[in-house]
């Protein structure tokens, strides 16, 4: 057996190259996350190199997997940042990256199937498809060439929605078409027929012509609303437009130095924003579920039993401080990446020392300035067509991981969790937790400031599926028909 397919950790120089492959499979997923919420792309390749690293180190070197930007942080991180601000919301994803390592801790005290009973399939499953569901209207908006929030015009719809319409397409047929390498990069390669379009319609004018129309049509309809406001009628403003005739600017990558230090951001240490942890830690709950599934795949793959050894003890507690490690610099959270594994199935290359070159590979472009100014460069169109696919795979993945399960959702008990989760998750319910806190402390006579916090979305359906699971009658029954070896889906979400 060559060293690249052994499994042992054998680090040699001449394997470097498949270790950037490995990020090159990845790299699309990787950059996307923090593009889409306001964090830096150059940071989020160094976070994940490092990250990386850190669970190599920790779990000594056994495991042949690559850390990454998740999705199921997209939603939290993108409200905290409009909330919050970056280093606010960097508080909450730090904290996220403890609760993986106290569920680590969980698991080392009372087994596996201690975390198995708290988090069982009908919980993870429904708050996977909440991840999915939520992030669904600003797929749709970025596609039409709005805002995420759909507050403002970026892109006129005209081109818009064909660039979308390619990317997502481009998307899907690398990944049902491609061979080899290339189904492993779809979201590269929708990039890169959205991208490319782009440029086709900037060059010939069709961008131009449709921003032109747009401004008409706008004229037209400032006029309409103008005449009714002077009626007396109540009307909606426009929303402001920041489209421009062409939809790729090279300012920005033109400006940038080739080399350059990452804009690392750092949590607001002396003033720790709860309200930011409050509303993010309960996210974790999903991914860190699915990490059982992502352990169990790459095992299945190479061979080895990693459950035992190093251990899912070990492996959540890399991935939990390769989470905290990315919140300290400004990077979003990290996960094991599926894209990754289908590679190392393809490429048979189980030596784990390969994804140390992957994680290198990523440090060093983090300092190549030139190209978070090509990454900020990418039109708003092609990521909402792209993403499309992503956030429909994300709520697919939790029903799949109801069906795997075996659970009858018609039992009373299942039905319950489930459809709790579904509509206080997606209702826009807000518990204000600040208010009752501050009520509560001013009761015994201790004034707490803690600003605004209250409980919604995926965090609040996270801890209302733990509590419901954990105080509904019934549970040993239901699990009673649920196999063990169902309980874990070996699907993964980035």
């Amino acid at each position: 057996m060559s060293d690249i397919h052994s499994t042992n950790y054998s680090l040699r120089l001449k394997d470097s190259i498949l270790g950037a492959q490995m990020l090159f499979v990845a790299f699309g997923a990787l950059v996307l996350v923090p593009i889409l919420v306001g964090l830096d792309a150059n940071v989020a390749l160094f976070t994940a190199g490092a990250g990386t690293l850190v669970f190599q180190v920790i779990t000594r070197g056994k495991v042949p997997v690559f850390l990454a930007s998740s999705f199921a942080f997209i939603a939290p991180i993108g409200f905290g940042v409009q909330e919050w601000g970056i280093p606010g919301t960097l508080c909450g994803l730090f904290a996220a990256g403890l609760l993986y390592v106290v569920l680590s801790f969980m698991v080392r005290w009372g087994g596996v199937g201690l975390l198995k009973r708290v988090l069982p399939p009908v919980v993870t499953g429904p708050v996977i498809m909440v991840i999915g569901l939520i992030l669904a209207p600003v797929a749709v908006n970025m596609a039409l060439g709005l805002g995420g929030d759909g507050s403002v015009v970026l892109a006129p719809s005209d081109v818009a929605i064909p660039i979308a319409l390619a990317s997502l397409a481009a998307t899907i047929l690398f990944s049902l078409l491609g061979k080899g390498w290339l189904k492993l990069v779809p979201i590269l390669g929708g990039i890169a027929v959205g991208y490319l379009l782009s440029l086709i319609f900037d060059i010939t004018g069709l961008t131009g012509a449709a921003f032109d129309a747009l401004n008409a049509s706008r004229t037209a309809l400032e006029a309409d609303i103008a005449t009714k406001v002077a009626a007396g009628q109540a009307v909606a403003p426009l929303i402001p437009s920041f489209a421009g005739p062409e939809l790729l600017n090279f300012g920005g990558i033109v400006k940038a130095p080739w080399l350059a230090v990452p804009n690392f951001t750092f949590p607001s240490w002396s003033n720790w924003n709860w309200a930011a942890t409050l509303f993010i830690v309960p996210v974790a709950i999903a991914p860190a579920i699915e990490h059982f599934g992502d352990v169990l795949a790459i095992g299945g793959i190479t061979g080895k039993d990693y459950v035992n050894n190093p251990g899912i003890k070990n492996t959540m507690l890399g991935d939990g401080i390769a989470t905290s490690l990315a919140a300290c610099l400004g990077g979003p959270p990290n996960t094991t990446y599926s894209e990754v594994s289908g590679a190392v199935a393809l490429t048979r290359a189980f030596n784990p020392a390969i994804m140390t070159w992957a994680a290198v590979t990523a440090i060093l472009l983090a300092f190549v300035g030139k190209l978070g100014g090509i990454l900020q460069s990418i039109p708003t169109p092609v990521m909402g067509g792209i993403m499309i696919l992503l956030f429909g795979a994300i709520t697919t993945i939790g029903i799949n991981t109801l069906v795997k399960s075996g659970e009858d959702l018609m039992q009373a008990r299942n039905m319950s969790i489930v459809a709790l989760i579904l509509v206080i998750g997606l209702g826009g319910l807000v518990l204000p937790v600040g208010d009752f806190l501050i009520t509560v402390f001013g009761w015994i006579g201790v004034d707490l400031t803690i600003g605004k916090m209250g409980l919604e979305g995926i965090g609040l359906a996270g801890i209302l599926g733990v509590v419901l699971n954990l105080v509904l009658p019934g549970r040993k029954a239901a699990q009673a028909t649920t196999p063990p070896e169902e309980l874990i889906d070996p699907q993964n979400m980035p």
